[in-house]
Formats: structure tokens, C-alpha cells, sequence
């Protein structure tokens, strides 16, 4: 018997180390997918609408120019990193700030898979190092979107009341984003809308049972002063990164205010993710070179503005993540074996 165990644990070991390298491919192939669809699409646009011009406004931009503009998204993944080990402590994971910065950044690289699912990978190095169950470390995951999205809509709704233009057709969406943040940081409310989906649907019933359990557990990040920590460190950072957005147009002659520049980069971002598009791309680029257009700014400018922006956020994040990704992997992997 013990024979036979052994053998069925090298040989599901053996699937798994074979699935690893065929599922990273396929996820390194995603990747260059949606980045050629992107630049495709941005250079279709380009070129139809005067590709010197737009040529001659990313020529204008210096080296330090676009340091300033990566530094400005570290700032937003490092203070929503911070963000994560608040509520991973909160929870009772006894992690460390590095180890948690490890796993946030780490999951980057899985931005872009369908639905963000591929971030889950930082419940399976949470397990592995703590041996907690994903079952229990899933409300890291709820917070962390409801917290981002409780910060975007209120810098969006902000953005829109202090500036005036197209942009206001996006309070439906700083609401909507702000209903469904309440709704998540609700745990009496969210298990019940989770039910209400099951009775309706009637299908995916041990699913459902894990997220209305996962659910519940959100109270214990209920506490006024962990809500307001984590409402701060979200704001920081996407203000960071809609500050650049407000640099690179004013780099490009295209000052159209910080009020205005951050509420079409926020809404852009939020209309992105709600195509369901992997990282919302192509939905935020549209949204992004659209409203600009609405503000009079030319397409030669709105293009390759859009570009920048999106590589330097975006992209950005999904390098730090691959940079990062086989770090995290191989410590879960040893402390899983240790």
C-alpha cells in the first residue's frame, strides 16, 4: 500500500511539474497576444489619423521623463502592497511586509489571464507557506478588489466634481463601482446576494458555499480604523498613477488639469475592467482615447499619450510580476517542502 501511495504521489508530482512549464507558456502566449492586439490597434490608428505627428510626440518625451512615470505606478503597487499585508495581518496570517510584497507584485504576472483568475496564485503561495486553506485566505482577495474599488470611485466621483466636460457622463460608473465596493466590504450583505445568485442560477452550489463562507469572513476587516488605513493606501496609490497621466499630457502639450486628467485615466481603468477583457485592455485604450477626444485633445496627442500611459501602468506591473513570479514560486515551493 505505502508502494502504491508513493507512486501515485511521484506520478501526480510529475503531471504537475509537466503542467507547470506548458501552463506558463500558454500564459507568457496570452501576454503577447493582448499587447500585439493593443499595439496593433494604437498603430492602426496612428497611421490612419497622421503617424508623424503622433511619431513626433513620443520623440518629445526624455529618459527621465518616463522614469518619473514608472516610478509613479511603483508608488501605487507599493502602497496597494502595503495594503495586502494590512489585511493579511488583519486576518491572522503572520506574513511578513517582504513576503507580502512577494506575493502582491508576484501576482502581476497573472493580471492579464481571463477574469484575473490567474491571481489566485497568491492564495496557493499563502497555503503553501503558511498552511492556510484558499478557502481561508480568499477574503484577502475580496478586500483587496472592493478596497481598489471604493478608492477609483471616489477619486473618480472627485475627479468629475471639480472639473466639468464629456467626463461627466462617468458618474454612473463612480456609482456603480462605489455600490458594488459597499456590497463587497458588507459581509451579511454580500453572503446574502451570493445566495440569492445561487437560488436563482441553482448551479455551482460547493462554489457558492466557499464565497458565501468567504463571505462571512470579511467582518473581522470590518473595524473603522483597518477600513480608513486601507481606504488611504488605495487612494495614494491610483492618485499616483492619474498624477502621471496629468504629467504625460502636460509633457505632450495637452494640459487638460489634474481634476479632469485623473477622472478620465480612473474611468478609463474601471471601464476597462467592466468589458471582462484580461486587464481590461482594448476597453481601456478606447475609453481613454475617446474621452480625450471629447476634451479637444487631437488624436496625434490622445494616441501615443494613451501608449505611454497604458505601458508604463499596465505593462509595468505585468513585468515587475514575471520579474518576480518564479522568486515567489520557488520559496512556496521550498517552504512546502520543508
Amino acid at each position: 500500500m505505502m508502494t502504491m501511495s508513493s507512486t501515485n504521489t511521484t506520478e501526480r508530482n510529475s503531471a504537475q511539474t509537466t503542467k507547470g512549464p506548458a501552463r506558463r507558456w500558454r500564459d507568457i502566449a496570452l501576454l503577447g497576444l493582448l499587447f500585439a492586439f493593443v499595439i496593433a490597434g494604437l498603430v492602426g490608428l496612428a497611421v490612419a489619423t497622421g503617424w508623424e505627428e503622433t511619431k513626433h510626440q513620443l520623440m518629445q518625451l526624455t529618459l527621465s521623463q518616463i522614469v518619473i512615470l514608472l516610478a509613479l505606478s511603483l508608488v501605487n503597487y507599493l502602497f496597494r502592497g502595503a495594503r495586502w499585508h494590512l489585511f493579511s495581518n488583519r486576518l491572522g496570517l503572520s506574513t511578513t511586509l517582504i513576503q507580502d510584497l512577494r506575493h502582491f507584485l508576484g501576482g502581476f504576472a497573472m493580471s492579464v489571464t481571463p477574469g484575473r483568475v490567474g491571481e489566485l496564485i497568491r492564495m496557493r503561495w499563502l497555503k503553501r507557506e503558511t498552511g492556510w486553506a484558499v478557502e481561508r485566505t480568499a477574503p484577502l482577495v475580496l478586500m483587496d478588489r472592493a478596497s481598489d474599488l471604493a478608492a477609483m470611485a471616489l477619486i473618480l466621483a472627485g475627479g468629475i466634481a471639480l472639473s466639468a466636460g464629456g467626463i461627466k457622463m462617468a458618474m454612473p460608473v463612480a456609482l456603480l463601482a462605489l455600490a458594488a465596493a459597499f456590497v463587497a466590504t458588507r459581509p451579511k450583505l454580500l453572503a446574502a446576494c451570493v445566495t440569492l445568485l445561487y437560488r436563482t442560477i441553482g448551479k455551482f452550489p460547493r462554489l457558492m458555499a466557499r464565497v458565501r463562507s468567504a463571505a462571512r469572513s470579511l467582518t473581522v476587516f470590518s473595524s473603522g480604523p483597518i477600513m480608513a488605513a486601507a481606504l488611504a493606501l488605495g487612494l495614494i496609490g491610483w492618485v499616483a498613477e492619474g498624477y502621471a497621466f496629468h504629467l504625460l499630457l502636460m509633457w505632450m502639450g495637452a494640459d487638460i488639469g489634474f481634476a479632469k486628467a485623473i477622472a478620465i485615466f480612473t474611468f478609463s481603468t474601471l471601464a476597462g475592467g467592466l468589458t471582462g477583457a484580461p486587464g481590461g485592455v482594448g476597453g481601456a485604450e478606447a475609453a481613454m482615447v475617446a474621452l480625450l477626444s471629447l476634451e479637444g485633445i487631437p488624436l496625434d496627442v490622445s494616441i501615443p499619450a494613451t501608449a505611454v500611459i497604458r505601458l508604463t501602468t499596465l505593462w509595468f506591473a505585468i513585468l515587475i510580476g514575471v520579474a518576480v513570479f518564479p522568486m515567489a514560486e520557488r520559496i512556496s515551493q521550498k517552504a512546502a517542502t520543508a
